[in-house]
This record gives structure tokens, sequence and C-alpha cells, in this order.
């Protein structure tokens, strides 16, 4: 397979518009984000290409070919020569869908990857925002919303989770972290290329529109009027029901007015001597308690 020559300059006008993405404002500004590693990029073309059957396309792996959405669209891929022979695959995707692509060198690598040992392949995003009313409707099981969510890692670790026990959406209210912050797109570990993800509301628009489609709302906070979520039978909670989860901050928790806008509250019980669980280990067993009740 013949290569383009390689940008070798990170001074390229392409090079430095990828580079500015590293930073949240420009990311707002742009609607852009930086995509990194082989798996996260596999992810954002299996959502970019448009609906066919696998395999319909010549010369085209099987995974090329799923889910569309003109929202979280590849715009522009960067790899080097020796990515490009480990991931031939992806050089045939970016050419059968008309995807602006370049053949870079270390240099200009070290400058885009946000990562000490970088994998060689960098993708520019379209990004994912959905409409709140979009994702919480009278179908809607299970929705996740982290309120003044501050860690990339758990931010994107709780989107990945919730892909997995197959929550309808994540919400991020304006308070919580960049969701395309390098860190967390890391986390989510594709997942954000599954998940419908809605940022920038406020808690109470969430906690409304959620109640007024059926759902409950949900803390997951340890007060002293809280359920405990291996038994909420013994205390009226239903967890198969339709519900929404309300995560807070990884300090602080929720505070009262936040509560407040909640139906009810569920904490995971520590049977041994750890003071309390980190954010995403909470979260974890609070979404697949869910998940699972509703399965039943």
């Amino acid at each position: 397979m013949k290569l383009p020559d390689a940008i070798s300059s990170p001074n390229s006008k392409r090079v430095k518009h990828a580079v500015k993405l590293r930073e949240r404002r420009s990311r707002k500004t742009m609607g852009q984000f930086l995509v990194e590693g082989p798996q996260a990029v596999r992810e954002a073309l299996e959502r970019h290409v448009e609906l066919e059957l696998p395999g319909q396309v010549p010369g085209i792996p099987d995974w090329v070919g799923s889910a569309a959405d003109p929202q979280g669209a590849v715009i522009e891929l960067f790899i080097t020569e020796e990515a490009a022979a480990a991931h031939p695959e992806f050089v045939q995707a970016v050419k059968a869908y008309d995807i602006r692509w370049n053949i870079i060198t270390e240099d200009v690598l070290a400058e885009l990857s946000a990562t000490v040992n970088s994998q060689g392949i960098v993708a520019v995003c379209e990004v994912l925002d959905v409409e709140l009313s979009s994702v919480i409707d009278k179908e809607t099981q299970l929705i996740v919303v982290l309120s003044q969510v501050r860690d990339p890692g758990n931010a994107g670790t709780i989107i990945r989770l919730a892909d997995a026990a197959g929550a309808d959406a994540v919400v991020l209210t304006s308070s919580s972290v960049d969701i395309y912050n390098d860190k967390a797109v890391r986390s989510t570990a594709g997942s954000l290329f599954h998940t419908p993800v809605v940022t920038g509301v406020g808690l109470a628009e969430v906690t409304e529109l959620a109640r007024s489609r059926g759902l409950q709302v949900l803390a997951a906070d340890a007060n002293e009027r809280a359920h405990d979520v291996h038994n909420p039978w013994d205390t009226g909670l239903d967890l198969a029901a339709r519900t929404t989860w309300v995560f807070g901050n990884e300090a602080w928790g929720m505070k009262d007015a936040d509560l407040d806008l909640c139906d009810a509250s569920a904490a995971v019980p520590i049977y041994g001597k750890a003071e309390s669980l980190n954010l995403a280990t909470a979260a974890s067993v609070c979404i697949y308690e869910s998940a699972r009740n509703q399965r039943m």
C-alpha cells in the first residue's frame, strides 16, 4: 500500500488545528475533540460510516458499516507509518469514506498525543452531544446523571460502565467535567461512541423531565434516610422501576438542595472497615443493581 508523504512539521496548519483541541476552550468553540488509540478510533469510525451491510464495500473490514450518525463524525485521521502498517484497515476505511487523513512523523505525534506511549493513531471528531429531550421519553429505562463530577477518569469510567449495563444515556450537568478531556475520552474505552451523552444542563432540568416521563430519581448518597441498594425491598425501594440515578461530587457528594430534587436516596453498604467507596465503584454497584432488577 503506497502511503502519502508524511507531515513532519508540528507547525503544519492541520497539526496546529488539531493540537488546539487539547484545550477545553478550543473544543467548545470548534465543536471537535481528539480521539487517540486504535480501539477508540475504530469505535469512532464505526459511528461515522453510513448504514451498510458489513462487507459491502470490497476491501473494507466487517466492522466498517455500522451505526450512522452525523454527530461524532471523524473529520481527520493522523497516523504514523508504523501504525498504518499495523492497522491497514484504518487507511482502507478513511479512503473508502473520503475522510481526510495524514501520515505523520514521531515528532508530530508527540505534539498531538496526550499519552506517554502513544500507539500512533489520533483522530479529530465532531462532538457527540445530544439534546436531553431526545434521551428521556416514556420508553427510557435507565439514565445516569453526573452532577458536579470533576474527575475525568471517573466520568469516563462511568460512561463505560453505563454502556456495559445497557443504560439509555449519560447526562453531565453544566458543573461537571468536560467529557471531551483527553483523559475522560480514554477512560470511556470507546463507549463514548455507543452511549448517548448530554452535557451542559442543570440538575433541576434533568430531574423534572425524568419525573414527568415516569422515571423515579434516585440519589446515590449515604445519608440517614438512604435505602440499602442490596436490600431495597426492606424499605420499599423498587429497583426494577424505570430509574434516573444521580451521582454527586467525588469530595462532598450531593448537597441538600440537590438531594431535594430527587425522590429518594440509596447507598452501597460497606461490610468491612473501608471508610467509603470511590465514585466510579459506587456507581457501578448502583447502576448494575438497577440493570439486573429491570431484567428480572
